[in-house]
């Protein structure tokens, strides 16, 4: 057993990043100014689109992407039960419906023959989410989409490195949305992006993101700005602060070395665990598709491995372990279950899953005695468990 306790997912930020934020905080301009704008474009580079707006998180990205396409009250748009609740709730804060999809029993993402079953004529967009990292099928999803006169709003929380066909998935949807929290691939503590080729919906989102005004602060009141704007619509207040983005312009850069160190860690715990009884772990990634490796997921067979997933994660944590539990569906959540009279029956897959995934840790700052005892505690308790129940 480890003598302090191993989080699920802890960032342990460099020098020249901690130094970015300082030298923003001493540079007297802290909120949306000339950081923002470099985030924003090394950035768009990286993903392989003309626009990316940065933002205070996913969520926002989500919900203005939604609102920039006209989204709204009598639309329906179709997502995936397994993921975080925020994907859902965006549609439900525009005035739109929710319409799930189950997913795929291999890849665990959303189904691409459920998505057809499931359109009908107010469907106007669909949200997949790239679970885990893994893409979606892009190219039926775009399919679908072409030929139904459909938006695609892509869910990137877990996926900035992920590709379809060697192709960033930005370069796929109509919006492509991230995520910076703290345990993100690129973390800005909080924070997000949406990135996207078409600059009628870059320039509302920017508007929206801020009051709705024309202008930025950094437009209104730097050195040769002009103090007067305009109202355009009635907008939110989601903008991005320069203290976020120093610390994302430098991680940034540090994101091609951070995955080489998450894809060595995934290569071990593939190889050291993928004997285990009743252990089921990640597919192999398409061919040409980049998976973006956000998390390490596992799945618990009750029969093979002789004790379930609470029971694994309850094991590890006595371990000095953490564990994460990714996700509960989300039309199992009260509200979703009883508003629209939802049952776990009803996305039978989506609902295998979430009653046995656990993520393991899984962050580029594991150092190699870290990676080793997670595997020796998931190695211990199933050897012993599965010995007693056979």
């Amino acid at each position: 057993m480890r003598d302090e306790f191993l989080s699920f997912a802890q960032p342990r930020l460099t020098g020249p990043e901690i130094a970015a934020v300082v030298d923003t905080l001493r540079s007297g301009w802290l909120t949306t100014g000339k950081k923002v704008n470099s985030l924003e474009e090394s950035f768009r580079r990286y993903v392989g689109t003309g626009y990316a707006v940065a933002l205070n998180s996913c969520t926002a990205a989500l919900f203005l992407s939604l609102k920039a396409l006209d989204i709204g009250e009598g639309d329906e748009v179709i997502t995936t039960p397994m993921t975080f609740t925020a994907s859902v709730n965006v549609i439900e804060h525009v005035g739109a419906t929710p319409i799930f999809a189950d997913i795929d029993p291999v890849t665990w993402c959303i189904d691409p023959d459920q998505i057809r079953k499931r359109l009908t004529g107010r469907t106007k967009a669909i949200i997949p989410v790239h679970l885990y990292g893994r893409p979606c099928d892009m190219h039926e999803l775009r399919s679908i989409a072409d030929e139904n006169g459909l938006q695609i709003v892509q869910d990137c929380a877990h996926a900035i490195e992920g590709e379809w066909d060697a192709k960033n998935l930005a370069t796929y949807g109509d919006i492509a949305c991230y995520s910076f929290y703290a345990t993100k691939n690129l973390t800005t503590g909080e924070g997000g992006m949406a990135a996207t080729d078409r600059e009628d919906l870059a320039d509302r989102i920017r508007i929206l993101a801020l009051h709705g005004l024309d202008k930025t602060a950094y437009d209104r009141y730097s050195e040769g700005g002009k103090a007067t704007y305009d109202v355009k619509e009635p907008g939110y207040k989601f903008n991005m602060t320069d203290i976020l983005a120093a610390l994302g312009v430098e991680g940034l850069k540090l994101i091609d070395e951070r995955y080489r160190r998450r894809t060595e860690i995934w290569d071990r715990y593939m190889t050291e665990l993928s004997d285990l009884p009743g252990l089921k772990l990640s597919a192999p990634p398409g061919p040409k598709t980049s998976h973006g490796r956000h998390l390490f997921v596992c799945v618990m067979d009750k029969d093979a491995a002789g004790i379930d997933r609470d029971g694994m994660v309850q094991a590890l944590k006595a371990e000095n372990i953490g564990t994460g539990i990714h996700f509960t569906p989300v039309h199992e959540y009260t509200y979703y279950s009883e508003k629209y009279g939802l049952k776990k029956v009803d996305y039978p897959e989506a609902g295998r899953l979430g009653d046995t995934v656990f993520s393991l840790p899984f962050t580029p700052y594991l150092t190699d005695n870290e990676v080793g005892d997670v595997i020796h505690a998931v190695r211990k308790i199933i050897m012993h468990y599965s010995r007693i129940d056979h």
